[in-house]
């Protein structure tokens, strides 16, 4: 096997470049006998312990490992293989029993073919006198888990139909009362649900220039130049920007990740964070009718927000100079797919950093805020969620999700008003649903040591000591076991929570510490019965923390595809450890409740959903306070030429 040599010298969380990738496939598939029966759910880096990684120079190079992920067709099995690269072997292979692992993206191109063709699917659309199923869209969506021994056995999908009047038309105008169930791995339909409407909805909504009408004129172009290029500089997967130093990684699983996140500060790389990424998302939908009330999508852990990555360079996704990333990984065959441009990193201006006018003397000092985006945008049927991790100059981290696409949309009965949603067009209706996003933290604040302390704001007590009963103050708590830590926002107290290391003090004798600033957030309104709840009970609560352990990444669980609930978060903190002062992760949910609206139809414009980390002590002042005065060339006045501005 002397062909497949590699020789690697990269960091050890480098991503799988494309030729360790077919290696990795070539070793498994020789070594194991795989057939055309085993598909591949993913290929991805196995990242090294995290001990060995931290203590990594340069000197010695670290085991690379494949972690692979194998569906066997015929005995409906899963496998995690690990393959070494470095041995040029298959080190570890594991059934994993009774899991239904992620749904393939092949799997969706599958399976509307199969309805299309399907006889049972062909008779059901000639009852609502459709004669050609070539015009039918079919949504492959997963089935869940509802008690039915079917949603154990079977690997299945209940996908949602809608019709086009031409293979460029939105479909999802005219939704269809039918839902093919299909066993996924024998590729066959099992059964048609056939609902009634007593008529299928018949107006476009279509969205694409050519279609909607006159566009609207006078808008001006904006140029965004860097003549002098970019402020960062990238080696490999490597990032160095304004004292900001990162890895970026990508597997088909969470998409984008960040790893060892750092700081320099006085001449010194000091840590923040070892890895962060999207953990998992939940999709709820609250219509009781009978199509739509199992829509509880796990967009990450069922459909992999990676493997549906956009390919950005197709097209206005990012402005200005921009550093591209190629994600490679495989098809269910093994086969080399390289997603073109799946990462977008690029400067952006942000407005004012800080400013003050001297009053006395006129003088003004402003600093703007620049800030770095890097940004991953992935389509899972008709939505669009674009992840984006933001770094700012004063040392501050944000995430936020956008959400956009196309309304998932039902039919109505004439004359009817929806109850559980918003109408948008003659018998048509867009149903209320939340989306719920998981971010996992593995926080490394100037060490591995950390600890929690949640922060309310608390009214001082009427006295004589508060005379004028104005007086309040900030009341740290920690949270010293998974338990304590399971916590909510709390509007009427200002909370939020701060990651300190008690071992580092900045000048003023105060642990050094990033706090979580909150934004827009929710509860679920399901039942605690539910089955969303029982499978998704990383939604219940908005905070929790946990001591590190290498195999606890998703917040649902490794396998949450028609699995029954019962794992992940909510399994794990039940164990109450401590983590006080610990090797921690921070886990925080985040939940947007989406009541349609006509105006987000036929195309929704982007909701912003997110967090922001920002350091509290951390500092000894203010880091931004060096950065030079803006040229002043770029400064505007109301007089502007054609090229730019004019002082």
């Amino acid at each position: 096997m002397a062909e497949n040599t590699v020789q690697v010298e990269n960091h050890p969380l480098e991503p799988l470049s494309k030729e360790e990738i077919g290696i990795a496939v070539t070793i498994l598939k020789g070594q194991k006998g795989l057939g055309a029966y085993h598909r591949f759910v993913s290929v991805q880096l196995k990242e090294p312990k995290k001990e060995l990684v931290q203590a990594y120079d340069g000197s010695n190079p670290i085991e690379r490992e494949a972690l692979i992920i194998i569906l066997n067709n015929l005995d409906n099995a899963c496998y995690e293989a690990v393959v070494s690269l470095t041995k040029q072997q298959v080190t570890s292979w594991k059934l994993i029993p009774g899991v239904h692992p992620m749904i393939m993206l092949d799997e969706h191109l599958e399976c509307e073919k199969v309805v299309q063709r399907s006889p049972l699917f062909q008779e059901a659309l000639k009852r609502l006198g459709i004669d050609d199923p070539s015009l039918v869209m079919v949504d492959l969506w997963s089935a869940g888990h509802f008690g039915a021994e079917e949603d154990s056995l079977v690997r299945l999908a209940r996908p949602l139909c809608f019709l086009r009047s031409d293979e460029k038309d939105n479909g999802y105008a005219r939704p269809l009362p039918l839902i093919p169930i299909v066993d996924l791995n024998k590729m066959e339909i099992l059964r048609v649900e056939e609902y009634e409407y007593t008529k299928i909805p018949a107006q476009e909504a279509n969205y694409t220039p050519d279609r909607v009408g006159p566009l609207r004129t006078g808008i001006k172009p904006i140029e965004i130049i860097q003549p002098e290029g970019p402020s960062f500089t990238v080696n490999g997967h490597e990032v160095e920007w304004q004292n900001w130093n990162f890895r970026i990684g990508f597997n088909p699983r969470e998409g984008l990740t960040l790893h060892t996140v750092t700081y320099e500060d006085g001449g010194r790389k000091r840590p923040i964070l070892y890895r962060a990424a999207l953990s998992e998302m939940v999709v709820p939908y609250g219509d009781p009718g009978a199509i739509q009330n199992r829509k509880n999508a796990f967009d990450s852990g069922e459909y992999g927000i990676g493997q549906l990555a956009n390919s950005l360079e197709l097209g206005c996704d990012c402005v200005g100079y921009i550093k591209y990333f190629d994600a490679p990984m495989t098809n269910s065959k093994g086969e080399l797919v390289v997603i073109k441009n799946a990462i977008c990193m690029h400067e952006e201006d942000y407005g004012i950093l800080w400013k003050h006018t001297d009053w006395r003397t006129n003088d003004v000092e402003v600093r703007r805020s620049r800030r770095l985006v890097i940004s991953s945008i992935s389509t899972v049927a008709n939505y669009e969620y674009g992840f984006f991790w933001y770094f700012y100059q004063d040392g501050n981290i944000q995430f936020e999700v956008k959400l956009t696409g196309i309304l998932s949309t039902a039919g109505l009965h004439p004359g009817d008003t929806p109850k559980y949603g918003t109408m948008i067009g003659p018998d048509l209706y867009a149903p209320n649903h939340q989306h719920f996003f998981n971010v996992r933290m593995d926080m490394q604040i100037d060490g591995n040591e950390n600890s929690v302390y949640e922060v309310n704001v608390v009214a001082e007590e009427p006295g004589e000591h508060n005379p004028r009963e104005n007086a309040f103050y900030a009341k740290s708590t920690l949270l010293a076991t998974e338990l304590e830590a399971r916590r909510n926002i709390c509007l009427e107290t200002a909370r939020y929570w701060k990651i300190v290391n008690d071992n580092v003090k900045n000048e003023y004798g105060q642990s050094v510490g990033y706090k979580m600033v909150t934004g827009e957030n929710c509860f679920p309104f399901a039942s605690e019965n539910s089955s969303l709840m029982k499978r998704a009970g990383f939604i219940k609560q908005h905070l929790w923390v946990t001591p590190y352990h290498e195999d606890e990444i998703y917040a649902s669980g490794n396998y949450p595809n028609q699995h029954a609930g019962g794992d992940g978060l909510e399994f794990w903190t039940s164990q109450n450890r401590e983590i006080s002062n610990k090797d921690i992760v921070v886990w925080y949910t985040m939940g947007h409740t989406h009541v349609p609206r006509p105006e987000d139809w036929p195309v929704m414009p982007a909701a912003y959903i997110g967090f922001s980390l920002k350091p509290v002590s951390f500092f000894n002042q203010s880091p931004a306070i060096n950065l030079p005065p803006s040229p002043k060339k770029n400064y505007c006045s109301s007089a502007v030429t054609a090229n730019g501005c004019q002082s």
